[in-house]
């Protein structure tokens, strides 16, 4: 078979090969973490050449970002009604006393938020999919610090459970992480 046979037997699709180094990335970094995967476990996983990690995505920091903004976030408890807001964060943090979040690559960043290859990266993620949504649905003044406030409760939430292991919330729990909520997302008057 010659090289224009071989081509039109495999026709290249970039956007086929992008997905299955994306799927692969994701895998491997739910598996063993940011730090422990490499550009080539990816490249071999998806069945493809290792360049084109660089080429589609710059390098594996970037990769872990694509990855990243593929994952769910906290928007559909973020989003609604803002007085009820404090409410849906108090049940939703209580929910994480228990469980892991829902998504490997979350409990992947975790465990690798320290990274300085993808510290940037992390900050970008907690600014854009927490920090900058809940400051919109915030009114008042120092929206954004109230927003930030209450973003480090429900991230020392997630630190609690991983250092201590899960605990079944209380609906006590609830309420009393809700207060916490309320009061830090509170206008200061």
């Amino acid at each position: 078979m010659n090289a224009e046979a071989a081509t039109e037997a495999k026709p290249r699709d970039r956007e086929a090969t992008r997905q299955r180094l994306l799927r692969a990335a994701r895998s491997l970094f739910a598996e063993h973490g940011y730090e422990q995967v490499t550009v080539r476990m990816i490249a071999a996983a998806a069945d493809a050449n290792i360049a084109l990690v660089g080429r589609y995505f710059g390098s594996k920091a970037g990769l872990f970002g694509e990855v990243l903004a593929g994952e769910p976030t906290v928007a559909r408890v973020i989003e609604g009604d803002p007085e009820g807001l404090a409410r849906r964060l108090g049940e939703y943090a209580a929910e994480r006393m228990y469980s892991d979040p829902e998504s490997p690559i979350l409990r992947s960043l975790e465990r690798s938020a320290g990274d300085p290859e993808i510290q940037e990266l992390v900050r970008e993620r907690l600014r854009n999919a927490i920090i900058a949504p809940m400051t919109a649905g915030l009114d008042g003044p120092d929206a954004q610090a109230r927003a930030r406030l209450a973003t480090a409760v429900f991230l020392g939430i997630g630190t609690m459970r991983r250092l201590l292991g899960p605990e079944v919330p209380t609906p006590a729990d609830v309420d009393r992480i809700t207060a916490v909520f309320e009061l830090c997302l509170r206008p200061h008057t």
